[in-house]
């Protein structure tokens, strides 16, 4: 992922909306494992660490079988859905988003706060409005 231009001060920035618009739908929406797992190593670095309320997540692999595990648990109607763009610079960008049944109420709302190295998602935090 090298979509990187040069922000005012100079500093080559990712494209943080398409980083993380990607992981919401090719990962945390992706139900095809071999496919989630496919686009973990195009979105995440080597050895990402992924934070949530009550658990640290380490590895790709680690990340793929908790995305699964959503889905799984919520249904075949349930998706994550960004809201707005993601904002970021120098390292960081966030990107709300609501998940709930397709055509109903959302569920749940949280934002995912990253911390990007070398146009990839090196940490996550997974912060839920609950």
């Amino acid at each position: 992922m090298s979509d990187a231009e040069p922000n005012s001060a100079g500093v080559a920035e990712p494209d943080h909306d398409h980083l993380l618009r990607s992981n919401l739908e090719r990962v945390f929406n992706e139900r095809d494992a071999a496919r989630r797992a496919e686009a973990i190593a195009e979105l995440y670095a080597a050895d990402p660490v992924m934070y949530e309320p009550d658990a640290v997540i380490r590895g790709r692999d680690a990340i793929s079988d908790v995305a699964g595990a959503l889905l799984a648990r919520f249904g075949a109607d349930f998706r994550f859905v960004p809201q707005g763009r993601a904002l970021g610079h120098h390292g960081m960008a966030s990107l709300p988003w609501r998940a709930g049944d397709a055509g109903a109420e959302p569920t749940v709302a949280g934002i995912d706060t990253a911390e990007i190295v070398d146009g990839r998602i090196a940490r996550l935090w997974v912060l839920l409005d609950l």
